[in-house]
């Protein structure tokens, strides 16, 4: 197995990483928005546009100006 943070072999101690540097790597692009998972759009679940399944029409927000 080699480390997803730079390619080396992984050493036990610290997997799936080599070294606590590159575990210690990995968490801050974790805690900084590096990595990201895509979101979809909300389910609309009543049909109403909104996605919040409530059922119920709302305006659209005002535009800041």
């Amino acid at each position: 197995m080699t480390c997803p943070v730079c390619g080396k072999e992984a050493e036990a101690k610290y997997r799936p990483f080599c070294s606590r540097r590159c575990a210690d790597v990995d968490l801050g692009r974790w805690l900084t928005g590096g990595y990201a998972i895509p979101a979809g759009a909300a389910e609309d679940v009543d049909g109403d546009g909104h996605g919040d399944g409530d059922g119920e029409e709302k305006a659209p927000r005002p535009r800041p100006q």
